[in-house]
């Protein structure tokens, strides 16, 4: 997803374009993987020290709920990216050092559905987790 059509679903729920988010967002979009919402903050401390983590954290925090930005749990904290293709199912290699991430191609999903007869899955995550070759 870029800058601007994350924009597009900020407006269609009624957010303001605020310095703050702008910010965030042009931050992300040039992240090759996961970042720290504690990485973000100082970024943007260097433009605006009177910027306060909640303010970063919610954003970031409501970016994901909006479908802009992914998020996973890396070193005990949440770590956020910009969403690769919204609407186009898919799953990382993310590295446990840098947070940089590689597209998986295919889905695990099938093979793990053959083993639950009976239920019916509402959805799934799956993320390998390891260190990329210039992190090892």
């Amino acid at each position: 997803m870029n800058v601007e059509k994350a924009w597009d679903v900020l407006k269609e729920h009624s957010f303001k374009r605020t310095k703050n988010r702008e910010a965030i967002l042009e931050y992300l979009a040039h992240r090759d993987g996961y970042t720290a919402a504690m990485d973000v903050s100082e970024y943007l401390k260097k433009d605006n020290p009177g910027v306060s983590f909640d303010t970063i954290y919610r954003n970031l925090a409501t970016f994901s709920e909006l479908g802009i930005l992914e998020e996973t749990e890396l070193r005990g904290e949440r770590q956020f990216r910009m969403h690769c293709e919204p609407g186009v199912h898919h799953h990382h290699f993310i590295c446990t050092e840098c947070g940089k991430t590689k597209h998986i191609p295919s889905c695990p999903m099938d093979h793990i559905a053959v083993n639950l007869p009976g239920v019916q899955i509402q959805g799934h995550k799956f993320e390998v987790y390891g260190k990329c070759p210039q992190c090892q």
